[in-house]
């Protein structure tokens, strides 16, 4: 009985539940020439082990853990476990070799593991499912589901080294709910959702989901083409969509085909995601992630978020997913003291606290933590084929002020306010992605002047969001035009810093929401002058250097403003008698990507001041600017717009040569719900104007945009 029985103190520690090695003493061991098996079976009537076809009954020592003696040497048996009148037949978790190799701790451990969703989580391997978290600073770690009916004491995982604890369970199967559950350094236990989890129960449910994948996937040829792609001199136009309030109650199947369909017609290069990462309240449109491995959800199952993707493939349209390293929220059952301490946030609240937010902020100087989210974008990038991400809240990563009155922020180690630890996690995870991932863009929501956000020597992000250009462009049109001759400068200013950056225009869904009003709204006058400031608006967008980004309902001119609990007005587009404005928009951004994709002068020198020249930037009195798109193969395409509230019907202006301009584009074509101040065609004659060598006169409709190409 003594070697049945180990160590009190060995089982007073695997009961308590803060034995680090619990294989040591459950299992099959020798004992002389026999072999002593323990097992811990919580609620069980007995326990027989069956070896070799015999069976051997064994005894419950204390509080479910059963033991006895096989004769002679065991290494294959089964458990027959009585509850009640139920019996279960089980293999022996304690029976099975570590399923984390000495390689990969030795790369957890230094922040450098390149897959680290191939040996944290849950993976379902033959016969059963093997369990791996990191969690240093916890005293003991069991995993509990619904393959024990949620009891987790009969599971305990062995600490491997590099704070990673692991245990293979037979018998689970996909589908399978579980959590681990942490007696953390504070001596409590807490029960945790998975951080690697790549699949969650639905919302307000909290439980990981075992899950692998079956998808096969059809973007070969497209994956393959993606590096070749100059994305500095392709068209780029993005759709931003929330999935949830698109069209409501719709499934990741429904929206490939639907969403696909939809943005393919309208011409975008690019879908856009909110951040589809698993989020307990749906009120944070996503943007308070909590499991930074598993698409939400809400929508359908992993596999039908990769079918979504390959079908938005088959039909030219890339997919870029909202990302979001800079904080996580408090929830207890998610990643805030994961392990009784802060672990992944900053453990200094004058760091690790968002006062704007009231979220975590992770500890970037942890190596750990940034192999986390390094992680956390390749395997979307990798595992779900995403064509790029959108890097959410970039400049309350690199200033330690923000938001921080004085006092109440630490300075980086030199005395300054940058976040050195979040420059070094920036550069590293834009590096490894361009290395491992060639041909996919990360983009950077940037509201500062921070230098060198997409520079080689600076943060390299592919695209930096041009705020400035947002925020100064609907700061002028929100006047009233009789009142814009004072604010000229707004509209011109962005061209001074245009080449700064390599840039992206948005008009994103932060700009709809909290009463600033929708694009409709904004615009001054009645429908009709509404209607055309917002189509006057897209055409000087998708004209004006920088990649660009619509979010949804813009396109075709939504009235209130974007609610996340109800879908998109579509009925606006459905009505019948009148002018229907909306539909007029709908039908102008999409003749905006034709026209966008098509001419190479409105993108192929998109990031270059080559690409660009002015006409005419200083007829405040008429609220007119003019000016030039060039293109690599020496095209040029010439936008000449009128913010004011009158038609200018006999507008001179310089144009760059003689003979007949097309007019490829007009806002105010009846067909747009304009009043059809046209010119179709003009002629420009040898008459210097504006520094050019021909004048033309044209017919400029009030809040309207003309683009002109040679004929």
């Amino acid at each position: 009985m003594t070697a049945v029985l180990p160590p009190l103190e060995e089982v007073d520690r695997l009961l308590v539940g803060d034995h680090r090695d619990p294989h040591a003493v459950l299992g099959a061991h020798p004992a002389g020439s026999d072999t002593v098996v323990r097992t811990v079976q919580p609620g069980a009537h007995a326990v027989t082990v069956v070896a070799d076809g015999v069976r051997h009954e064994l005894t419950d020592l204390a509080h479910g853990l059963f033991a006895g003696f096989v004769p002679g040497r065991v290494t294959d048996y089964r458990f027959e476990v009585e509850h009640g009148h139920e019996l279960r037949v089980v293999e022996d978790p304690y029976a099975c070799p570590p399923t984390v190799s000495p390689a990969d701790l030795d790369l957890i451990a230094r922040g450098e593991h390149p897959r680290l969703w191939d040996v944290l989580g849950a993976h379902p391997r033959d016969g059963g499912v093997a369990f791996a978290v990191w969690a240093p600073n916890a005293q003991g770690v069991r995993v509990a589901g619904d393959f024990d009916s949620w009891v987790g004491r009969g599971t305990p995982l062995r600490h491997l080294g590099a704070g990673v604890w692991e245990v293979f369970v037979p018998g689970v199967r996909p589908g399978c709910r579980y959590k681990f559950r942490i007696l953390g350094a504070d001596g409590g236990w807490h029960e945790h959702a998975d951080p690697m989890a790549s699949a969650t129960e639905v919302p307000p449910a909290t439980a990981s989901v075992v899950t692998t994948t079956h998808h096969e996937w059809h973007d070969h040829d497209w994956v393959a083409r993606r590096p070749s792609v100059d994305w500095q001199r392709a068209p780029i136009s993005i759709y931003e969509v929330h999935l949830g309030s698109w069209r409501v109650g719709l499934s990741y199947r429904d929206l490939a085909v639907e969403l696909g369909d939809y943005a393919q017609e309208m011409g975008f290069t690019h879908v856009e995601l909110l951040p589809t990462t698993e989020h307990p309240f749906g009120g944070s449109w996503g943007y308070q992630t909590t499991s930074y491995y598993a698409p939400t959800a809400r929508f359908g199952t992993p596999d039908e978020f990769r079918h979504l993707v390959d079908h938005l493939h088959s039909l030219g349209i890339g997919v870029i997913l909202d990302w979001v390293p800079a904080h996580f929220p408090r929830d207890a059952w998610a990643l805030a003291r994961f392990d009784g301490t802060p672990l992944y946030e900053h453990p200094d609240p004058r760091r690790g606290e968002h006062p704007d937010w009231g979220t975590l902020v992770f500890d970037l100087g942890r190596p750990e933590v940034c192999n986390f989210l390094v992680s956390s974008a390749l395997y979307w990038l990798t595992e779900f084929h995403l064509d790029g991400l959108r890097v959410d809240a970039v400049a309350s990563m690199l200033y330690l002020d923000y938001s921080r009155p004085d006092g109440q922020w630490l300075p980086n180690e030199h005395g300054g306010r940058e976040n050195l630890e979040a420059v070094a996690f920036l550069r590293t995870l834009n590096e490894t992605v361009a290395t491992r991932c060639p041909g996919v863009l990360v983009f950077a929501e940037e509201s500062t002047t921070w230098p060198g956000v997409t520079s080689d020597d600076g943060l390299r992000f592919d695209f930096k969001w041009n705020m400035g250009w947002m925020h100064d462009t609907l700061h002028y049109l929100r006047h009233d035009p009789i009142r814009r001759a004072h604010h000229h400068g707004e509209i011109t200013h962005s061209i001074e810093y245009a080449w700064s950056e390599n840039y992206l225009l948005p008009l994103s869904h932060d700009e709809v929401v909290h009463g600033k009003g929708s694009l409709w709204q904004r615009m001054p006058g009645d429908d009709q002058r509404k209607a055309a400031g917002v189509r006057a608006l897209l055409a000087y967008q998708w004209a004006h250097p920088g990649k660009k980004l619509l979010f949804m309902g813009g396109e075709f001119g939504q009235p209130r403003e974007w609610d996340a609990d109800d879908s998109l007005a579509w009925w606006l587009l459905a009505e019948h008698g009148g002018m229907n404005y909306h539909r007029g928009i709908q039908r102008m951004v999409a003749d905006l990507n034709e026209v966008y994709r098509r001419e190479p002068a409105l993108h192929t020198l998109d990031g270059t001041p080559g690409g660009f020249s002015w006409i005419r930037a200083d007829d405040a009195a008429n609220n007119v600017i003019a000016f030039q798109r060039h293109g690599a193969d020496g095209s040029v395409l010439v936008c000449v717009v009128n913010f004011a509230g009158v038609a200018h019907h006999d507008y001179r202006l310089g144009l760059p040569r003689t003979g007949r301009w097309q007019e490829v584009l007009n806002t105010d074509l009846t067909d747009y719900g304009g009043t059809g101040v046209v010119n179709g065609a003009v002629e420009a004659v040898a008459e210097p104007l504006d520094g050019l060598a021909a004048t033309a006169v044209l017919r400029l409709p009030a809040n309207g945009v003309v683009w002109l190409t040679p004929a």
